[in-house]
């Protein structure tokens, strides 16, 4: 499972050229870590979701996008974590600001 979950998930990487500096994958998803909150909103573009905001810690937060990728020819989809650090104040599209929803 987790293979193919991987290569789902690479599948959708290469089509869309989606930032993914860091890719781990599990049976029940596929974890990406992104640099910037821009690089968030690029999946966000891609591939729609929500957005979730981790409590303030030391200044910054964890913030992850929950989106899938497109269904493939058997109607299946596997779950997309992608994950970016936020700085306290740090400057953020309202797209991504829209997307959160807790």
């Amino acid at each position: 499972m987790t293979s193919d979950n991987r290569l789902a998930v690479q599948v959708v990487l290469d089509n869309l050229a989606l930032p993914a500096p860091t890719m781990v994958a599990r049976p029940d998803a596929v974890h990406i870590t992104v640099a910037d909150v821009d690089d968030l909103g690029a999946w966000l573009y891609a591939l729609g979701g929500e957005v979730r905001r981790g409590i303030e810690v030391d200044g910054a937060s964890l913030w992850t996008l929950h989106t899938d990728t497109p269904k493939r020819l058997d109607g299946s989809t596997v779950r997309v974590l992608v994950h970016v650090p936020v700085v306290s104040g740090e400057d953020i599209l309202a797209e991504i600001r829209s997307a959160v929803t807790r």
